[in-house]
């Protein structure tokens, strides 16, 4: 969607002549509409792309980001949300919201007052596309901007719970993860309910199963399908820290090979499916087959949250919730 595509929409606007310039909420109070690092790039023709506010103070916003592409100079706005606005878009009460405005330039950025250097930007859209973990971090006093990795033990924190913020010191830091990924390995009934919650909860899903009559664009249409053996497709995608794998065929033959690719890889989840009894099962193969206690413990069997869970749409609520809480507070 064009609202996670922020940085490379103005990269591209700028490259091509039309001026752009770049709004980030830094900071919020009380019941602000959006949060820390949502971002609204504006053309030098006054088209947007985003948003910071919902809606509240957007003209504003494009107002002073058109003038700083006039001067060429970052500023920093501060704006009170009213309840009435407030309740315009959705809220009970209202809010303030502080907004960095960065025009991009061809600047190196090291001047005070300078603008947004368009080569980092650069390096921030080649990150993401290369899914690559990358911070921007932005001093409002002096302007001071730098690029941070993701073993910077002091914003290590940061990344694994895609918060971005002010830090103490007086920085801002913009966290730029790479999107999540939900790769399903078992076209059954959970898995019809399963990929769509995951596409709402912000994740690029993908079906897996070599079976064409379970994984056809009948059951699930527009979706896309690998009929590939699960391994070969997990290895082929490269699992990373962003990556949540869940197995639901209940077949050995396919999941065990899928379960030990992941395992093998950084993927933050691996939930499988099956009761108490099958995954005591499924202990012994894996043991058998080399794994050590360390490893199996990543495995969250039976898979999802205990809530009760009986339909296929519960079970999948119960899976996405579980992949949610590891993803946000670790562990689960």
């Amino acid at each position: 969607m064009d609202h996670d595509r922020i940085p490379e929409i103005a990269l591209e606007w700028h490259r091509t002549g039309r001026g752009a310039a770049l709004a980030t909420v830094i900071e919020t109070w009380g019941s602000a509409p959006r949060q820390p690092g949502s971002q609204l790039a504006i053309a030098g023709d006054g088209e947007m792309a985003g948003s910071v506010s919902g809606g509240c103070v957007e003209g504003a916003v494009v107002v002073e980001a058109l003038d700083a592409l006039g001067d060429g100079a970052p500023r920093l706005l501060r704006y009170g949300v009213s309840d009435e606005d407030a309740f315009a878009v959705g809220l009970a009460c209202g809010g303030t919201i502080r907004v960095l405005v960065e025009p991009v330039t061809d600047g190196d950025g090291e001047g005070q007052g300078d603008g947004l250097p368009s080569s980092m930007l650069a390096e921030i859209t080649a990150a993401r596309a290369e899914r690559r973990a990358l911070a921007y971090g932005i001093r409002p006093e002096g302007w001071a901007r730098r690029l941070i990795g993701p073993d910077d033990p002091a914003i290590a924190p940061r990344f694994r719970a895609d918060r971005s913020g002010m830090e103490e010191s007086g920085e801002f830091i913009a966290i730029f993860n790479p999107p999540l990924r939900m790769m399903v390995v078992g076209a059954v009934h959970i898995a019809q309910a399963l990929v769509p919650m995951a596409r709402l909860a912000g994740y690029a899903p993908l079906l897996i199963d070599p079976r064409e009559a379970f994984g056809s664009a009948s059951r699930f249409p527009g979706e896309t399908i690998l009929h590939d053996w699960p391994d070969e497709s997990l290895a082929a995608q490269g699992l990373d820290a962003r990556s949540a794998v869940v197995t639901l065929t209940h077949d050995p033959k396919l999941d065990d090979p899928a379960i030990m690719a992941t395992l093998e890889s950084d993927a933050f989840y691996l939930g499988c499916l099956g009761s108490t009894r099958t995954h005591a099962k499924r202990l012994e193969r894996l043991r058998a087959a080399g794994l050590n206690e360390a490893t199996l413990a990543r495995i969250h069997a039976p898979v999802g949250l205990a809530i009760g869970a009986r339909s296929p749409a519960e079970i999948a609520v119960s899976v996405l919730a579980q992949i949610t809480q590891v993803l946000r507070k670790g562990g689960g």
